[in-house]
């Protein structure tokens, strides 16, 4: 993937992560930062079958999923429905813009993320393994959007923040794109390998103690129970326990992704933000003072221990 994307280690690495963990990502950022690029060549490089959808607001459901069509056969002239597939039947869906289509459109992929599968008219069609949904927001521009209700953010394993490359790797960038056409990602890993590995990463060893440390730290969100000052103060609504088991596989797919069989303090410390980053909620006083998700999340950690 580093032949074809410019910089940007830290996403492509955390792309990798949530492949390797089985979950879906949200990746956020302005235009022009190479997001379809990025996961295009994602999947060229672990040589699965890729598909885009620009999300927009007339999107409908079955644009998604699919539809029944109704085909006559040219022998009885009998006539039956078949259910033609959406674009979901993939291995990688790049939703792009996904804030873009209203509600109704966005909860089609609901059924899809979590249950891998798609039911139509009382039928339920299983989807490829592995199947991985990355999907993109612009953070900036929010004139016609609808913003991804909780339950749909709460599928997401990782929201990762694409950030403006520096100034080298962005002269590297104009120069690479000006100058000759863009090379496809070689297929590095196949499709057999990848599951292995993901059945690999639920193996991935963590002690008792820090298994009570990504829950502590899971549970001090909350400002029901939290005794952290900067909850206390900033977060309106914690995360729910799915981010527990998100934070215990993210940090098992990095031990293994750093050729560990076993979770470190540093592994759950580096997933810590792109796990809760979409799932903890600032109160107003957050907005108002200018407070980051990320802050508090740097609190969070400052304050809870391991035993």
């Amino acid at each position: 993937m580093a032949r074809v994307i410019v910089g940007q280690e830290q996403v492509i690495e955390s792309l990798i992560i949530c492949l390797l963990a089985g979950g879906h990502a949200l990746v956020e950022g302005v235009p022009g930062l190479g997001k379809t690029l990025l996961v295009k060549s994602l999947a060229q490089a672990t040589d699965m079958q890729f598909r885009r959808v620009q999300f927009t607001p007339d999107l409908m459901p079955s644009d998604i999923v699919g539809t029944e069509i109704l085909e006559e056969d040219t022998v009885t002239r009998q006539r039956v429905f078949r259910f033609q597939q959406g674009p979901v039947f993939t291995q990688v869906l790049l939703a792009d813009e996904i804030n873009r289509a209203p509600p109704k459109t966005q909860s089609a992929l609901l059924e899809a993320m979590q249950e891998r599968a798609v039911t139509f008219a009382g039928t339920t069609h299983k989807l490829p393994r592995p199947f991985f949904v990355l999907a993109t927001q612009n953070p900036i521009e929010q004139a016609g959007t609808y913003p991804l209700p909780e339950a749909q953010l709460d599928r997401f394993l990782l929201r990762i923040d694409v950030g403006y490359p520096s100034e080298d790797e962005e002269i590297a960038m104009v120069a690479l794109t000006t100058h000759s056409v863009l090379q496809d990602a070689v297929p590095a890993m196949d499709v057999a390998s990848l599951l292995r590995l993901q059945l690999l990463v639920r193996d991935i060893e963590i002690g008792e103690h820090l298994l009570r440390y990504a829950t502590r730290l899971v549970r001090a969100t909350r400002p029901q129970e939290s005794r952290v000052a900067s909850v206390l103060k900033h977060v309106g609504w914690g995360a729910g326990p799915r981010a527990g088991q998100a934070l215990v596989l993210a940090s098992k797919a990095r031990a293994l992704m750093h050729g560990r069989l076993a979770v470190t303090r540093d592994d759950i410390g580096a997933m810590l933000l792109p796990v809760l980053a979409h799932r903890v909620l600032r109160n107003f006083e957050a907005e108002a003072d200018g407070v980051a998700i990320a802050d508090i999340l740097r609190a969070l950690g400052d304050e809870i221990r391991v035993d």
